[in-house]
């Protein structure tokens, strides 16, 4: 069991989305331990609420309780109106988890009129790993917490991937053909920390771009997956415009991501670390509240930054190598945005062991980095 960086707010009713199996449930039950609790995934409560939402009140008429938590609560949308009802006219404070808002945004419920505030858990930060994080194996499967108490973690994630990508998006009625949605993740797979090209993308899965945008468009609902923009305040240079695209877990990414004796190992490992990267990235930004926006950088000639952090703390760019060895090469794209942007702040993380300060730029070890995010994050330049 690890202690997780997600503070509670004190007083105040509050969302807390995250993909399935990052722990909200757990985390939910350690931290309000005397909270009324209703799990929309148990068949019995889910089928009473969403025949009579208005059981709700009656049952915590008849209870003591400083919190409520409605797990899952995406599954029965129409239990905001009385949520909302039960916050303004007697004070209650309420928990409400969720692994997708897209019943909520696309079904114009009340979101409770702004008065919630809304939170989000991500896998296990390697701070939160503690002594139990080892770079290589997070890599390979992930840090999911159910991850770590599994035996089989390659069965585990198979499972993760057929119970929840595909039988999850089957009962929401999502999408109606099985067959071309396991195309599209194990094409999408192959686009992971690259430019997304919708009808390359198309092309491959053999499926009409509309419907691949609309995939797209899903998994980012489920909260599975994310597409980073481009930086573009102030450009002194011609820039794309197409997203970088990344599913939330190494582990998942690696499960959907084929392999084989034409596949390069090294390429697809540090493709991993770029994207355990930025699942830390998100985390510590998000749970520190430092008000970052995360974007990456790449010019129409190729001259790219993996990852800009742009906020009231100032820019830091990162770059993200496998490699334990730095090249001259390597640094490009860094000195080319730094002289652009001459207030940010560079850094590059490699797969190395000595922490070093070169041509300007902070060189990290990709360990060291990982467990040093809040303070790197907190000690950028500002105008």
């Amino acid at each position: 069991m690890y202690s997780r960086l997600l503070k509670p707010p004190a007083r105040k009713s509050f969302f807390l989305f995250g993909p399935r199996g990052t722990g909200k449930t757990t985390w939910v039950r350690q931290t309000f331990p005397g909270a009324l609790y209703y799990d929309l995934l148990d068949p019995e409560i889910y089928h009473d609420f969403l025949a009579n939402p208005q059981h709700l009140e009656i049952y915590t008429q008849k209870q003591s309780f400083d919190w409520i938590t409605i797990d899952e609560i995406q599954k029965i949308p129409e239990l905001l109106n009385v949520v909302h009802r039960l916050i303004e006219n007697k004070h209650y404070k309420f928990i409400l988890t969720g692994s997708s808002a897209r019943k909520l945004r696309r079904g114009g419920y009340n979101l409770l009129a702004g008065r919630e505030l809304t939170y989000s858990l991500y896998p296990l930060t390697a701070i939160e790993l503690g002594s139990d994080f080892d770079l290589e194996k997070t890599l390979e499967f992930g840090s999911l917490p159910s991850v770590f108490s599994e035996e089989n973690k390659r069965k585990y994630l198979a499972g993760y991937v057929k119970t929840y990508l595909y039988e999850e998006i089957q009962a929401e009625g999502m999408t109606r053909n099985l067959s071309a949605f396991a195309r599209f993740l194990e094409t999408a797979s192959f686009s992971q920390g690259a430019v997304l090209n919708m009808s390359e993308v198309a092309r491959e899965a053999m499926v009409e771009r509309k419907v691949i945008e609309s995939y797209f468009n899903i998994l980012e609902d489920l909260l599975v997956a994310v597409r980073i923009p481009v930086f573009t305040k102030r450009a002194k240079r011609k820039l794309i415009l197409h997203n970088k695209f990344y599913f939330f877990d190494t582990g998942i990414y690696r499960m959907l991501r084929p392999s084989g004796p034409l596949d390069r190992p090294e390429e697809i490992a540090g493709i991993a670390l770029e994207s355990l990267f930025l699942q830390n990235l998100r985390a510590i930004n998000d749970y520190f509240d430092l008000g970052y926006k995360i974007y990456f950088y790449r010019t129409v000639l190729g001259v790219e930054v993996d990852f800009v952090l742009y906020g009231p703390k100032g820019i830091i760019a990162f770059e993200v190598k496998r490699s334990d060895r730095i090249t001259r090469s390597d640094f490009q794209g860094l000195k080319t945005f730094m002289k652009d942007y001459p207030l940010s702040r560079g850094i590059m993380i490699y797969g190395g062991k000595r922490k070093i300060y070169d041509r300007g730029v902070e060189i990290w070890p990709a360990d060291e980095a990982l467990k040093s995010l809040p303070q790197i994050l907190n000690n950028s330049k500002t105008a």
